[in-house]
């Protein structure tokens, strides 16, 4: 039988194979999480995700420029305060932890685009993104608060806030607020599909935001829905987002792949910490090659159609795509 075509022809060599490669990872294309904490000099390593840390401002300007120097152009910021309150009231404070390492990331690296998350889980003494209303969360007199700390964290400098809350309506408050008081240049990247997922579990660790009571599945989506998913991205384009995030990533492909042909918006996906702390724990036994698996669940994640992925893994996938 004479074969027309042999596709092996083109993977005979890793030039060819280059050559006609259709996806592409760029450290460009990562957004590197970071926990920042009170105090100074302040460096806790985070069990569950090994090679994560909460550091106070001053080590985390450290972590970014190295992230920064191998190509990493963006951080995702998440804080911890110093007390928690039912209001989660530290969360906008100007002397919070997300605010005082924002004012220090712009001073010392000025180039690099510095992101934050808007919620109020870590800040709660209940654990839950709002305010509560008996053991529900009032959706709209969260939304009051969600404001407060997005335009707390443009005062100190942010480039670019992240709600994800996942109260309804939120993008839209965001915006009107931060339009309000002279921040109408700050892009909103909204956590627009954001799953009740069970890979969060390393992530409460680290940001100590696990819910008291409950769980949080009244407002982060049901992991079953993807018709859902269309109508909450819309809902928050509506609402003036400048950036869609689907919440986690690699479960999520044929998500991330939906949203990707529904919306000329750019789009990001979030390997979250469960899928982080996964590859680290089977490397750790010999099951997997770290670097091998890391490198490939990214491109995956960018082949599903992300444009930028947040991952802990950018500080050092970036290094090794550099090379």
């Amino acid at each position: 039988m004479e074969l027309l075509f042999r596709p092996r022809r083109l993977r005979r060599r890793e030039a060819l194979r280059r050559m006609v490669r259709e996806t592409h990872l760029r450290p460009e294309d990562f957004i590197y999480p970071l926990f920042a904490a009170p105090g100074s000099r302040v460096r806790q390593e985070v069990e569950s995700m090994p090679g994560v840390a909460r550091l106070s401002a001053d080590l985390l300007v450290d972590e970014a420029k190295a992230a920064l120097d191998v190509g990493v152009p963006a951080v995702l910021l998440f804080g911890l305060p110093t007390r928690k309150d039912d209001t989660g009231s530290e969360a906008a404070s100007p002397k919070g932890a997300v605010q005082q390492a924002v004012r220090l990331l712009k001073k010392k690296l000025p180039e690099l685009v510095v992101i934050t998350d808007v919620c109020l889980c870590g800040y709660t003494s209940h654990g839950h993104c709002g305010l509560l209303s008996g053991r529900e969360v009032d959706n709209d007199a969260t939304l009051e608060l969600l404001s407060q700390v997005a335009v707390s964290h443009a005062e100190a400098g942010a480039d670019m806030v992240a709600p994800s809350d996942m109260m309804d309506g939120r993008v839209g408050a965001l915006r009107e607020a931060l339009d309000e008081r002279g921040f109408e240049m700050v892009p909103i990247m909204s956590y627009a599909v954001k799953y009740a997922s069970s890979f969060y579990g390393p992530f409460r660790d680290a940001a100590e935001s696990s819910p008291a009571f409950g769980d949080r599945r009244s407002y982060q989506m049901d992991p079953a829905n993807i018709r859902e998913a269309l109508r909450e991205a819309a809902l928050d384009v509506e609402e003036g987002a400048d950036i869609l995030m689907v919440k986690p990533a690699l479960p999520y492909l044929d998500v991330i792949a939906q949203l990707a042909v529904e919306f000329d918006l750019p789009l990001a996906a979030y390997q979250v910490s469960g899928e982080y702390a996964m590859i680290k724990a089977a490397a750790a036994n010999g099951w997997l090659d770290e670097t091998a698996v890391m490198l490939e669940s990214l491109l995956s994640i960018k082949r599903a159609g992300a444009d930028l992925i947040l991952t802990y893994f950018a500080k050092q996938a970036a290094a090794l795509l550099g090379r």
